[in-house]
């Protein structure tokens, strides 16, 4: 039986709760629906027995849940950072540090809080340098990408074409600092972004709550943030399109993520999944580096 969008909810957020006993007040916090359909809802999955009087999950509760459940994370990890020089001359930018912690490691902690087992790192760039990784996440399994210098990360992406089923896909640049942005279930294909008024960044069209275009810069739309998820279907549908625009005239100079949200767009889906600014932070250039974590600062530097 498949689950609505609503039940999905409700029953994620009490297994992500650690079947702790999960007052309605605190699903109302969680869940962003009216106080009827919550009520309603409840009652609903009590029926069905997937949770008990309590409020907490029970065994048909999980099975049910088991459909939407991430398989893996993969994360697009194979370029220079040419933004980031003069650091990255001498280490791949998800390996630097911010704030005493690698900037990969702060999604890879999360991935592995949420119980996601199946880690594909792709990498190129002083590849090498991401075996350190494999003393705290020894089940990370790396892929080469060699043509990292040729083309941009939709390269990446067809090396993993074939594994995008259930799974995240995660740019290896971004700070995280709220990991529950990583959940151990997804209802649905999706695309993380925050409301902006005016951005030059890369930015995401939206009605109905269904990702429309993807553009450059733009006013009242969604910046977006490089985490997005894929179920079995549209995990299928990618592995035979980026292949297909990656063999387009001009194909690998696109971004990975324009074969689903511009070039094959009309055979997608894909959910704005909103989050805050506060969540992520995405660390473009040495300067943002310093601005965030002082240690850069050749001043401070200096006084050491």
């Amino acid at each position: 039986m498949k689950l609505s969008k609503l039940q999905f909810d409700i029953l994620m957020n009490i297994e992500a709760n650690k079947n702790k006993e999960y007052s309605l007040k605190e699903i109302l916090k969680d869940v962003n629906y009216s106080l009827e359909s919550i009520v309603e809802t409840i009652s609903e999955l009590l029926k069905l027995n997937y949770i008990d009087k309590k409020s907490k999950i029970t065994e048909l509760g999980l099975k049910a849940l088991e459909p939407y459940r991430v398989k893996r994370a993969i994360f697009l990890a194979a370029g220079f950072g040419s933004r980031m020089v003069p650091i990255t001359l001498s280490t791949p930018k998800p390996l630097v540090f911010v704030h005493g912690k690698r900037i990969i490691e702060t999604l890879l902690d999360a991935v592995v809080d949420a119980g996601i087992e199946e880690i594909y790192i792709v990498r190129g760039y002083l590849g090498e340098q991401f075996d350190v990784l494999l003393q705290k996440y020894p089940n990370i399994k790396f892929i080469e990408n060699k043509a990292y210098n040729e083309a941009n990360n939709i390269s990446s992406a067809l090396l993993v074409k074939d594994l995008l089923q259930n799974a995240y896909v995660l740019e290896s640049d971004l700070v995280l600092s709220n990991p529950k942005i990583i959940r151990k279930y997804e209802y649905s294909s999706n695309f993380l972004g925050f409301y902006v008024e005016k951005s030059d960044d890369w930015c995401m069209e939206v009605s109905d709550g269904i990702i429309t275009s993807e553009k450059q810069g733009g006013c009242k739309c969604y910046q977006m943030i490089g985490i997005s998820y894929y179920d079995k279907a549209d995990g299928q549908n990618l592995a035979k399109d980026i292949e297909e625009v990656f063999n387009m005239p001009g194909g690998k100079e696109k971004y990975w993520e324009q074969v689903q949200l511009d070039v094959k767009k009309a055979n997608y889906k894909i959910v704005l999944r909103e989050c805050s600014p506060k969540d992520i932070i995405e660390i473009d250039t040495f300067n943002e580096l310093k601005a965030i974590d002082e240690s850069y600062c050749e001043e401070k530097r200096r006084s050491l």
